[in-house]
This record gives structure tokens, sequence and C-alpha cells, in this order.
């Protein structure tokens, strides 16, 4: 299971922090990902993280303002926001593939979701 947390109302130009923390499966076992979905849109990749932590990719729109990175003593995958614009306003999501991906952008491709956090960036 993955719980998805952190969202909220930031101004344009502020923080977040996202948290996905999981259960029942160690996140050292999967590649895990970072998704997510504005009104009236398709789900879009944001950013991954591979099994070991050592490769992350990222959307080009969220280069130098996101970060990926875990926390494996709390099984857990956070995702900095920085420099909000309202584009960025969406339900995130957290996801899980097969640790055999490096990185992979495909949604189909993840197996296990979390039930997502609302972020609101107002302009």
């Amino acid at each position: 299971q993955l719980q998805a947390s952190g969202g909220g109302l930031a101004q344009t130009g502020g923080s977040l922090r996202l948290s996905c923390a999981a259960s029942g499966r160690s996140i050292n076992n999967y590649l895990m990902g970072w998704f997510r979905q504005a009104p009236r849109k398709e789900r879009d990749f944001v950013a991954s993280i591979n099994w070991n932590g050592g490769t992350t990719y990222y959307a080009d729109s969220m280069k130098g303002r996101f970060t990926i990175s875990r926390a494996i003593a709390k099984n857990t995958v956070y995702l900095q926001m920085n420099s909000l614009d309202p584009e960025d306003t969406a339900v995130y999501y957290c996801a899980a593939a097969p640790m055999t991906y490096a990185y992979t952008k495909n949604p189909t491709q993840y197996n296990y979701w979390g039930q997502g956090t609302l972020v609101t960036v107002s302009a």
C-alpha cells in the first residue's frame, strides 16, 4: 500500500513537500515514481527514483524545481517542490514499478498506486 500526503495550498513561488509512505513492501524493491493529473488532463510523469536510489529522472518542466528522494528507514519517498506555479496545480500520485526499470514515465508500467494528494497553487 502507498499512502501519499503533504498536499495543500501554496502560493506562486512557494514550496511543498509530498510524502509517499509504503507499507507491506520495501521501496528498495521498486522503481518509485510521482505522477500528477490536472483537471481534464491526462496523468503525467513527474519524477522517479530507482530501486537503489542511484538514478533519478524528471519531466523537463520539473527539472531544477522538484527533487525526488527517499528515506529507507521510513520506507518513504518524497517529492520536494519549489518555485511552484499555478500550472503545478494537480492531484499528485505516487506509484511503484518493477525494479527492473531504471526509469519509466509510462504509467501503465507502474503496478501500485497511492490514493493521490491535491496540490493547489494560487496566483
